[in-house]
């Protein structure tokens, strides 16, 4: 998963059908956790469209979006966030959220 700037995240949000924005901090003991979680499911879903950012570096993306804690995931459908994920349950849990979105939003 590469890494975003708000600039490259808006154009994948209001060009893609689908796009995901992971936001962490690098001292966030679960966000290590949630990266390595997203770090396979970016593997299983090669087509959508997944980049992430170092909240310290995007805090405009956190007050534009109401970004609560982190980690936090934002995903988008349409060019519109249609939610936010802070509870990364599990690796089975983000596959099936991010491949019903994907899955919804295909013509």
């Amino acid at each position: 998963m590469n890494e975003w700037t708000h600039k490259e995240w808006l154009k994948e949000k209001n060009t893609q059908p689908v796009s995901a924005y992971y936001l962490y901090t690098p001292m966030c003991g679960t966000c290590q956790v949630a990266s390595k979680m997203l770090g396979v499911v970016a593997e299983l879903l090669p087509d959508l469209p997944m980049g992430k950012a170092n909240l310290n570096y995007v805090q405009e993306v956190a007050e534009l979006y109401e970004v609560e804690s982190v980690p936090c995931l934002l995903i988008s459908q349409n060019g519109q966030v249609t939610d936010k994920v802070y509870a990364f349950q599990s690796v089975p849990y983000l596959y099936e959220k991010l491949k019903t979105v994907d899955e919804y939003s295909q013509p």
